[in-house]
């Protein structure tokens, strides 16, 4: 069968408003890379289509007729919240042009609702509910449908969805991501500015699910088993995209990357006994990080582990985000650096039971810290979220349920404490102006002046695109002023609610 798997723009930063988060941070979509992989080793033919990709048209259209130039059978769409609609739409207009193309909706955002979502989405054919890679090649195979595991689809004026399968046993068994079948890749790509000192770099997940229950993360695709590639897997691939690619700075994305310690160490020992030249960033937990092994991951290559914290509210962090502490955040990060790596620090804004009192206690928290740079996302309530129900239900706060704008760089949830969303960005744009313009950042941004070299030399090549992002990290006071809580208009397929109740039409099968 001939596929092709596509990853969709969406709205990455405010509708209507240009895109700029590729200025900063484009990472290859794994997912789908591995997927073609997957499906190349079981004799089908495979396409990747990144509509955010460094050579992709431009509009809803062009991506379209991009990806029927492929001429596909079946066209895939990896889509988390912000992109669904844009997905859809892209499915609509290949359906109108060529009908008989089946089409396939998984991820996080289709995991999560499930089969709620075909009676309003008339240009889905099929949804994957969890992971994808047994349900996919079971599809391209033509196995029945009422046998395939994790598929939603339609039946006449039915619509039924199949029980889960089993998780796949072993993750070795999937073959490395088609970085091949990406246009521009590595040199189109880039990691976060200034979170790398060599170039090229890539982005890897090496391990699924997660052991622990925040209130704010989605566990639906992967749900809490936990299971990770083995170290001379993780070796080998980091070495064929130093080899083939040129690739030589790694950032794992894996929810938790130290989950096990003892997988942890012998990837570190095979990279000190086969050095590959290379660095790469990772995640720790606060409380389940030794000196020992921040040692072993500093002489193995790595240059900065980021250590999620969410709130500097005592009360916030025993809400969302249980078993942290502040001392034991000030304890890991003196060890971060003692082990002569750099700390980045994460944060949430905008979580329920969040007041300005609270907000402004996590930003002196955050300036009285040794961070060498932290990240502050906006808080996005998403569906299979366990906090998910509590800012639906309106008695938390003012929640505008735009899918478009749920992807962390909005505000779309609105505690009950604040006045508006306008008050939040200006106190968000606030701290990220104190943080970044503080003296202590400037003076180590001038200390590591050469390292930053390649990322400097990237802002300067986007230099007018770097002017336009930055007044919207501007501070405006105005703008608390005018009207309270302006949205954009809905997308027009933007369903008016939806939670988990199954429609009457869903059987199982």
């Amino acid at each position: 069968m001939r596929i092709t798997l596509v990853h969709p723009a969406g709205h990455n930063f405010v509708p209507g408003m240009p895109d700029l988060t590729v200025l900063a941070n484009r990472m290859a979509p794994t997912g789908i890379l591995q997927l073609a992989a997957w499906l190349d080793r079981q004799g089908h033919t495979t396409f990747v289509h990144d509509c955010m990709g460094p050579h992709a048209p431009q509009g809803i259209e062009r991506n379209a007729e991009a990806v029927l130039a492929t001429n596909p059978e079946l066209v895939g769409f990896s889509t988390t919240t912000s992109a669904f609609l844009d997905a859809h739409d892209m499915a609509t207009y290949i359906k109108a042009k060529r009908p008989h193309v089946k089409t396939l909706f998984g991820a996080v955002h289709v995991s999560a609702i499930g089969a709620p979502l075909l009676p309003h989405f008339p240009g889905i054919d099929y949804l994957c509910v969890g992971e994808g890679e047994g349900l996919i090649a079971d599809l391209a195979e033509g196995k029945p449908l009422k046998e395939i595991g994790n598929l939603v689809y339609r039946d006449g004026d039915r619509i039924l969805s199949n029980p889960r399968r089993a998780r796949l046993p072993e993750l070795d068994d999937i073959p490395f991501p088609a970085y091949h079948k990406l246009a521009g890749f590595p040199r189109g790509y880039h990691l976060p500015l200034f979170s790398y000192v060599k170039r090229h770099g890539a982005t890897m997940i090496t391990s699924r699910g997660c052991p622990y229950t925040c209130s704010y993360c989605d566990r639906t695709v992967f749900e809490r088993l936990y299971k990770f590639n083995s170290p001379e897997y993780v070796w080998e691939h980091m070495r064929r995209l130093r080899d083939e690619f040129g690739v030589h700075h790694i950032n794992f994305y894996d929810d938790l990357f130290t989950a096990s310690r003892k997988r942890v160490l012998e990837l570190c020992q095979a990279l000190l006994e086969r050095p590959l030249g290379m660095n790469f960033n990772c995640a720790i937990r606060v409380g389940h990080t030794d000196d020992e092994l921040l040692r072993m991951l500093k002489k193995a290559g790595c240059l900065m582990v980021s250590v999620g914290v969410e709130s500097a509210d005592t009360a916030m962090m025993e809400r969302h985000k249980t078993g942290v502490t502040l001392d034991a955040v000030r304890e890991t990060v003196e060890r971060v650096h003692a082990a002569g790596l750099h700390a980045k620090g994460l944060f949430i804004c905008g979580l329920p039971g969040e007041t300005p009192g609270a907000f402004q206690a996590t930003s002196d928290f955050i300036e009285s810290m040794d961070f060498d740079d932290m990240n502050m996302t906006k808080f996005a309530p998403f569906h299979g979220a366990p906090i998910w129900k509590e800012c639906a239900n309106g008695n938390e706060g003012s929640f505008h349920e735009d899918w478009r704008m749920l992807n962390c760089l909005n505000f779309a949830f609105v505690p009950k404490a604040f006045e508006s969303k306008e008050q939040m960005d200006y106190l968000y744009n606030q701290h990220v102006k104190r943080f970044y313009g503080s003296d202590r950042f400037r003076r180590r941004f001038r200390e590591r002046l050469w390292e930053h070299r390649w990322s400097l030399w990237h802002l300067l090549k986007n230099l007018p695109r770097l002017l336009v992002a930055k007044r919207y990290f501007t501070p405006d006071q105005q703008l608390t002023r005018g009207d309270k809580n302006v949205w954009p208009p809905l997308h027009p397929a933007q369903p008016a609610s939806l939670d988990f109740a199954v429609p009457d039409t869903v059987a199982h099968a």
